[in-house]
């Protein structure tokens, strides 16, 4: 029942956490459109009015005009629409969904010992240290570099890049992809809360107590909200990394995360200008660039699986420095032989997670059951895929396979997976 219950929460929390961040990115990609589209106003009545820009749009069988004031309009409306809560929402849903997969399943989740070895305990207090150390360093540079956008940029770059490296050499592959998204997420809603409200908080009481707000204001609010925009694709991709074990199983994963956040930095930058009338086709083109040579980086070396007469061949060829014997195909007659040691590997390694009844996971992972030859047999594939290609599974190895129980697997697989 308690995994019945978690199953529950989980699908319950990760539906609201996609709902709200909907409403939160799609708020933030239309307010910067809207920025950087306005035109300055013709109109005497509306220059008299303070408005510093304009745009005439039609939606929804309706024509809507948006006007910006360049610091606020001489009198306050009596209904003022603040966005925060999508951003709020975004973050605590995300946080406790944080909290309910990984942080409770550290052990299996965050944990490769093959990386570092540390208890849960550990994992779950460097986890929350990357995001609140996140937000400090963040913090700590706009503060200090504040009025040099180009510095602020190059250096918040660097302290990414540095956070990918540490995560990727301390946690899973999976959970550190996951924790720098959440880290740059939790500045992301940080700099809502800490600076983009309460500076419009001060305008706002400026205005209704007969005061000039300070232009500063805005122009912090505006600067954290330029950085956000361009944090989203980044954050994600990280968010949804974890369905795609090529990325984060790689041996240099941390370059990989830093190189497709960098392409989405480059294609959000090409519609940043474009909303300002200036195409630049030359930052997409480079982002599609980068994602081609991480996909060709990554892509997995193809092995010709050995035709059957040439089977007894294997072994000479081995001596002589050619295909290893794990990678030949198995003879006919073996095929029985090879299945039992394949099921006892199994047994041994994989039915903690992937059985009717697992031990490590409340319920089966993935719904991926392994208990009987036909269900081993359907997913061969898979099991070789994450198993031996990228050496994915267990899950931080978390029941300890060696290289020869994976070897054992692979020998099987290329001699056609046979169950009998």
């Amino acid at each position: 029942m308690e995994g019945y219950i978690l199953d529950w929460a989980n699908l319950l929390l990760r539906w609201l956490h996609v709902i709200v961040a909907i409403a939160w990115i799609g708020s933030s990609f239309y307010f910067v459109w809207l920025d950087n589209s306005l035109t300055k106003p013709t109109a005497s009545d509306l220059k008299d009015k303070g408005v510093d820009g304009e745009l005439w749009a039609v939606h929804g069988g309706g024509f809507y005009n948006p006007q910006k004031y360049l610091l606020a309009p001489k009198q306050l409306p009596d209904h003022l629409h603040w966005f925060y809560w999508e951003s709020y929402s975004t973050w605590m849903s995300g946080f406790a969904l944080l909290t309910v997969v990984y942080l409770f399943n550290a052990n299996v989740y965050m944990i490769d010992r093959s990386v570092f070895d540390m208890t849960a305990t550990t994992a779950v207090i460097l986890a929350l240290a990357f995001l609140v150390v996140g937000w400090l360093v963040y913090d700590t540079i706009c503060r200090v570099f504040g009025k040099n956008d180009r510095v602020v940029g190059i250096l918040v770059a660097v302290y990414v890049v540095l956070a990918a490296y540490a995560a990727c050499h301390l946690f899973s592959g999976r959970a550190a992809f996951l924790l720098i998204g959440a880290m740059i997420a939790t500045i992301m809603s940080a700099n809502v809360f800490f600076w983009i409200i309460p500076g419009q908080r001060k305008v706002v009481a400026s205005l209704k107590a007969g005061e000039k707000p300070d232009p500063i204001h805005g122009k912090r609010g505006k600067q954290r909200s330029v950085h956000n925009t361009y944090f989203t694709l980044p954050v994600l991709f990280a968010m949804l990394s974890n369905h795609y074990s090529m990325t984060y199983s790689f041996k240099y994963n941390w370059a990989v995360l830093v190189l497709i956040m960098l392409a989405g930095v480059l294609i959000r930058q090409f519609f940043i200008l474009k909303h300002k009338g200036v195409v630049n086709w030359g930052y997409p083109a480079a982002g599609v660039a980068v994602l081609l040579g991480v996909a060709v980086w990554l892509a997995p070396v193809q092995r010709p699986a050995a035709p059957a007469a040439e089977t007894s061949a294997a072994a000479p060829a081995a001596a002589e420095g050619g295909a290893s014997a794990p990678a030949a195909a198995a003879p006919a007659a073996a095929g029985g032989s090879d299945f039992a040691k394949v099921q006892a590997v199994v047994t041994a390694r994989c039915y903690q997670c992937h059985s009717a009844h697992p031990t490590l996971m409340p319920s089966p992972a993935k719904g991926v059951l392994l208990d009987t030859p036909e269900q081993l047999s359907a997913h061969a594939q898979l099991v070789y895929q994450q198993v031996v290609q990228q050496k994915l599974m267990p899950l931080g190895n978390v029941t300890q396979i060696t290289d020869d129980e994976r070897a054992i697997i692979a020998k099987w697989f290329e001699g056609g997976a046979k169950t009998n």
